[in-house]
């Protein structure tokens, strides 16, 4: 009897990519950015590993938001201490913080979900990562091109 080998891939050399996020939208760029943090977008996608890829996302100040009543809130932890912004008052304030929670929220609350979001590199204006020689990602509405 032949007993087929079950296969574990590991994390191999990690590709780095860069989307432009000019006129773009919040939660369906974030969706397609954490695909490709997790490794969905390789065959040999496993859900317990970390394989997927770094992200640069730059040009966040030119993101749009379809919903206009989007508030984000924060609390200290003590009573009556509730704070709460607009999406527009936020992005004045940080626009790679509005990004960086939207796909937090798209990605695994483990700590393997924490390793994939130290891999995506979000930035107002341009990057500083050219040395990593990232390749260009176009996001159309139906597929991703790279």
């Amino acid at each position: 009897m032949k007993f087929l080998k079950t296969k574990s891939y590991h994390q191999d050399e990690q590709k780095w990519f860069a989307v432009d996020a000019s006129a773009k939208k919040l939660g369906r760029l974030a969706a397609r950015v954490a695909i490709i943090l997790q490794g969905k977008h390789k065959p040999h996608y496993t859900p317990h590993a970390d394989l997927g890829d770094c992200v640069v996302v730059y040009n966040l100040q030119d993101i749009v938001c379809t919903s206009k009543d989007k508030i984000y809130y924060r609390h200290s932890g003590r009573m009556g201490s509730l704070k709460q912004r607009t999406f527009a008052e936020q992005m004045q304030i940080s626009p790679e913080s509005v990004f960086r929670l939207a796909v937090k929220r798209m990605l695994k609350n483990t700590p393997l979900g924490r390793d994939m979001l130290r891999k995506l590199k979000c930035y107002a204006g341009d990057h500083t990562h050219s040395a990593q020689q990232p390749k260009e990602l176009v996001f159309n509405d139906s597929d991703i091109q790279a």
